[in-house]
């Protein structure tokens, strides 16, 4: 999943389509008018008409059970989500205390490990999770990585999107005026009668004379369950190497399904001045090619040990990942190198269950949506990036998506139509002297409870992602957003740490932590909150920060300031803020929190007020 898999309604997808259909009724009426009686009177019936057979359509969910040709043969039902980690009535998990704090009300106690080192640096993760003692990769628990046989990451606990059928079922034909889509973990995209198989769920709006006006081919990995095989499935490979090589100035080449242009299996390679041109040939499941880099340009897996330099990787392909890195004890080294990928789901470089990549001075550039330039999935991994240009064009599709520990330095890293950076579970993103800049260009699927931002920080239930604290770490460099908030936390626990960055705001909020709608399966609706802890040293921040009521924020301010405000339209949820003896804040209208360590002549009221606790302070 990556990219940022940072998220497609079905309701959405039906309301778009029936609005199209009236919008375009209603414009033929109006030009009628104007002509005369006559044309008025006809306008009206065919007005009348067009909204018969609006309200003669119906709404199904289905699971394809036929294919013949345009004629689809499929069982009615409906999809159940059953959110991973819920407890055994399925109820969703309880958090501590009302809103995620502790029973008398402060934020939840993180432990010792889980903050920023005094000096500013990532904080250091606790053992199950961090890098060993001799800074090899971190060790990833039993149920998050590959298992010593080769089998794919076992998921958290029993979750999953099932369809259940009702007994009934329908056949229709798909027409050339049928609205196709495609639905991924994150966005979706204009899809073709050669999407639907046997097998597929699919929400559709059926016509009163059995065509069907738009087909949403559904992700039922999106909001919990596994798409993709229960076997580790790589596909195929047009050229394979398989022992010890050092190859120079050679092209390698694939238009095949399902197969990879080049595989390095459990071998060592050293390739250098190499071209990889994946420039066609289908995928049969998206998550095989995401999770085990079935299609992609060049896969190393097994063990494999890569060094790339001075080459040239080009796909036009779904699952048309450049360079993949798939497995623990499999590591990439790529430098000096050109990647350009033109399809959905095709990231740049991209690691998955417990691999390594390191990438040195790249020239990466996507277009197609969910396609991450710096990209992850399924079982994370370990990856490094040393300067170099990234740059994504898709939807869904962020710079860097993290389900991993991601670090990149001295890197520029721009999305034109997505959020900069997503970090999803119990993964991590460390940026030193960056330039990053978000244009997130609207919600997935015009869908309105989702938010707009630069850097997204959640948890989707998806199973590609363990369950526990996300951290996001920037040092220096400069980050902007050119659309929504700056960050955006939901449904998960994390610390943002941040020291000497230029924040350039597209609107005015820095910091948005609240829960969700639900609608993509994030989490429980009304307990899928968030809970952060901010640390900021010599850092200036403006921009307001709203906490919802699930929710809770603990901010400590070191030789920092603050201008804004924080929950300006009354009471959310748990918030401490912390100044130390060189900090200040400026409020820019009145802020509510729940608990103020610091002195109140460190605040600028500017007229406004600070209410802790609701007892009005300044």
């Amino acid at each position: 999943m990556n990219t940022p898999r940072y998220f497609a309604l079905v309701c959405a997808a039906i309301v778009a389509a029936s609005a199209t259909g009236c919008s375009s009724s209603t414009e033929s009426s109006g030009s009628s008018v104007v002509s005369s009686i006559d044309s008025h009177t006809t306008s009206e019936t065919q007005t009348s008409d067009s909204a018969e057979a609006v309200q003669s359509q119906s709404h199904k969910t289905v699971k394809v059970t036929a294919v013949d040709g345009n004629k689809i043969t499929a069982d009615e039902g409906e999809i159940t989500a059953v959110s991973m980690g819920s407890a055994p009535d399925g109820a969703a998990p309880d958090k501590p205390g009302a809103n995620g704090s502790s029973s008398d009300g402060t934020p939840p106690e993180k432990p010792a490990d889980g903050g920023s080192a005094p000096d500013g640096e990532a904080p250091e993760k606790s053992a199950d999770v961090g890098s060993a003692p001799d800074g090899e990769a971190p060790e990833k628990p039993a149920d998050g990585g590959s298992a010593p046989d080769g089998e794919p990451p076992a998921k958290p606990g029993e979750s999953g999107s099932t369809f259940e059928p009702n007994g009934s079922s329908v056949e229709f034909t798909v027409t050339d005026d049928t609205e196709i889509s495609v639905e991924f973990l994150q966005g979706s995209s204009a899809g073709s009668v050669d999407d639907i198989t046997v097998g597929s769920v699919l929400a559709v709006t059926l016509n009163h004379d059995g065509t069907a006006a738009s087909v949403l081919v559904k992700n039922m990995a999106a909001g919990g369950g596994f798409g993709g095989s229960s076997e580790v499935t790589n596909g195929t490979s047009a050229n394979t190497i398989s022992e010890s090589t050092e190859d120079s100035d050679t092209e390698y080449t694939s238009i095949g399904d399902d197969e990879n242009a080049l595989r390095i299996d459990s071998a060592e390679a050293v390739l250098t001045n190499i071209t990889v041109n994946k420039n066609g040939g289908s995928s049969s499941n998206t998550e095989n090619g995401d999770f085990y880099g079935q299609n992609a340009g060049l896969l190393a897996t097994n063990g494999a040990k890569v060094i790339i330099s001075d080459s040239a990787f080009n796909t036009g392909a779904v699952n048309g990942n450049a360079v993949f890195s798939y497995g623990e004890g499999t590591s990439v080294m790529i430098s000096d190198s050109v990647i350009r990928t033109t399809e959905r789901n095709s990231g740049g470089i991209q690691t998955t269950g417990g691999g390594t990549m390191t990438a040195n001075n790249l020239d990466v550039e996507t277009q197609g949506n969910s396609s991450a330039a710096i990209r992850t999935d399924r079982g994370g991994g370990t990856v490094t990036v040393n300067g170099g240009k990234y740059v994504t064009n898709g939807t869904g599709s962020p710079a860097v998506y993290s389900t991993a520990d991601v670090t990149v330095n001295n890197a520029e890293l721009t999305a034109n139509a997505s959020e900069g950076v997503v970090v999803e579970g119990k993964n991590s993103v460390k940026l030193t002297n960056c330039t990053l800049s978000g244009d997130m260009s609207g919600t997935y699927n015009g869908d309105p409870d989702e938010n707009i931002h630069t850097i997204m920080i959640y948890q989707s239930m998806s199973g590609d992602a363990d369950i526990g604290e996300a951290y996001f770490t920037a040092e220096g460099g400069s980050i902007t957003g050119l659309s929504g908030d700056m960050f955006y936390v939901t449904n998960t626990d994390c610390t943002i740490s941040l020291k000497n960055v230029e924040f350039t705001l597209a609107n005015d909020t820095f910091l948005r932590v609240e829960g969700n709608s639900s609608s993509r399966g994030w989490g429980t609706h009304g307990a899928n909150g968030g809970d952060v802890i901010l640390n900021a040293e010599t850092q200036n921040i403006e921009g307001n920060i709203l906490v919802d009521s699930i929710s809770s924020l603990d901010m400590t301010l070191t030789s920092s300031t603050l201008k804004g405000a924080v929950n300006p339209d009354g009471e959310g949820g748990t918030v401490k803020v912390t100044l130390d003896k060189d900090s200040e804040w400026e409020l820019t209208a009145d802020s509510y929190i729940t608990e103020f360590d610091g002195d109140v002549s460190q605040i600028v009221s500017n007229g406004y007020h600070l209410y802790v606790n609701g007892e009005q302070v300044v």
